[in-house]
């Protein structure tokens, strides 16, 4: 495509170099740059990027796109440099642009919320999978088609850049898959990522202090989520969140709630609950559904409920929909149970917030001697230590603090922040390894406790200081019950 065909639509003013050349690519990373490509000069808060443009032209840049308001080194090859208000912004179309658009051929789910984006993108997967439909997620945990993992070589993002979603889009598209859910970060939003991707349903599940410090604030993080609002042609609520019902009342037309209290759209009431089981109604203004979910709590149910609105909202019958809510199966690192051979109900879930450690910690039996490892992590959100202790320690009979991605801070200094919240009365003992964490956990806990190893599910690496080292809670877990294994055959 030429470079004229790319800014056609676009404001912005070019010096030197043709507008008739050739562009075959986008790219934002001086050390990714391949032939051909344009290169987007990012600005960020300590850098504008211009001193990798002689890097980028070295690569093969053939055209250079830079903000109207930072200076640029004089260079003496003779190609276009554009100029634009905004590089973000001018990425994601960019991206869109060169890729002709993709999520047009699509139908597009975008999901937001401190808490749940994974499951209910998984959970929306897995119906309309049962439905029929091919269908990709794109998110945390990676990129799925009805299920099963994609292999890709894409930083691990919640929210994919667009010069890397908007590709992924037309694969998707021409391998025949007609639906994409995706997760729809804070900063991806703010960002820009999701600006040129044709979104037909957004739901908004919850709103709590998380990435406060990323935003610079709750204001700027409740800002950033409600983007996608904007960017959705229809969208589902979480009523009883007033976050997410002050996103519906600003866009009614558009908007359809589900929750626990009266006034919404679709009233939720739990008929019963089981070992495993949930038995729901749900009502609408016209109709009423008895629906049975394989999962206990309020947090499970509103996650499995924001699913059937999503589909609902898209215009498949609910009686469609509903028959299938039984076969819903959490994600990887989402409760997720370790078999093991001593009878002890061992869960590694990735609740890194005060309310979902909460949610997961309210699904199990009081009746039982619960054990919880976490921490919290380092050089952000500091706020949030204070309440996981109080939750930890409301909810969980013995606490093994440890380390969850500490970064550059001092993890006993991110322990004691964790420890002000507690109660007077809880037990409690730190082990920085968390390997060493995890194995006292087990070693302690007898047939029928509980351990819930939090903070991290799916993650496969711990990071310390600049080093990002491989970790596995769940191999962790599996090693200690091999190693016992090991110890009786000797």
């Amino acid at each position: 495509m030429q470079l004229a065909e790319l800014l056609k639509d676009w404001p912005c003013s070019v010096t030197g170099g043709s507008i008739r050349t050739t562009i075959t690519g986008v790219e934002d990373y001086a050390q990714a740059v391949q032939p051909g490509d344009i290169f987007i000069v990012r600005k960020g808060k300590k850098t504008s990027g211009s001193r990798f443009i002689k890097e980028a032209l070295a690569r093969g840049a053939v055209a250079i796109v830079a903000e109207e308001s930072i200076s640029l080194p004089i260079i003496d090859k003779d190609i276009p440099f554009v100029w634009v208000p905004n590089t973000a912004l001018f990425l994601s179309y960019v991206s869109a642009k060169l890729a002709a658009f993709p999520a047009e051929a699509l139908t597009v789910i975008a999901i937001t919320g401190t808490n749940g984006k994974t499951t209910v993108s998984h959970f929306i997967s897995q119906l309309l999978s049962a439905l029929q439909k091919k269908v990709a997620v794109i998110g945390t945990v990676g990129f799925f088609i009805n299920g099963e993992k994609q292999q890709n070589a894409y930083e691990q993002l919640t929210t994919l850049q667009a010069k890397e979603l908007h590709p992924i889009l037309k694969q998707c598209a021409r391998n025949g898959v007609t639906h994409v859910v995706l997760e729809a970060s804070s900063m991806g939003l703010q960002q820009h990522r999701l600006d040129h991707c044709d979104i037909d349903c957004g739901v908004f599940l919850n709103l709590s202090e998380d990435h406060l410090d990323d935003h610079g604030g709750l204001d700027a993080y409740k800002r950033a989520k409600k983007r996608l609002a904007d960017l959705s042609k229809k969208l589902v609520i979480n009523g009883d969140d007033n976050f997410c019902r002050s996103v519906g009342i600003y866009d009614k037309k558009k908007s359809c709630s589900f929750g626990f209290d009266h006034h919404n759209d679709l009233h939720i009431q739990i008929i019963s609950e089981t070992v495993g089981k949930t038995v729901l109604c749900l009502q609408t203004s016209v109709s009423e559904h008895i629906v049975e979910i394989p999962f206990v709590g309020k947090y499970h149910v509103q996650n499995a409920v924001a699913a059937l609105m999503a589909l609902w909202r898209l215009g498949i019958p609910m009686e469609d929909i509903v028959e299938h809510m039984w076969s819903l199966r959490l994600p990887e690192g989402r409760l997720e149970k370790i078999d093991n051979p001593l009878g002890i109900d061992v869960y590694v879930d990735y609740a890194h917030t005060a309310e979902a450690l909460q949610a997961v910690l309210q699904t199990f039996d009081r009746s039982k001697t619960i054990y919880l490892v976490f921490s919290c992590g380092g050089n952000r959100d500091k706020a949030k230590r204070f309440a996981m202790g109080a939750v930890a320690s409301k909810y969980a009979d013995i606490i093994y603090l440890t380390t969850d991605n500490p970064r550059d801070e001092d993890p006993i200094v991110i322990n004691e922040s964790i420890i002000a919240g507690f109660t007077e009365q809880q037990y409690y003992e730190i082990y920085l390894d968390r390997k060493q964490a995890i194995h006292q956990a087990l070693a302690k806990a007898e047939k029928g406790d509980i351990v819930l190893v939090a903070g991290k599910g799916h993650e496969q690496t711990q990071q310390i200081k600049n080093q990002k080292l491989p970790f596995s809670d769940q191999q962790c877990i599996k090693d200690y019950f091999a190693s016992l294994i090991i110890d009786d055959a000797e």
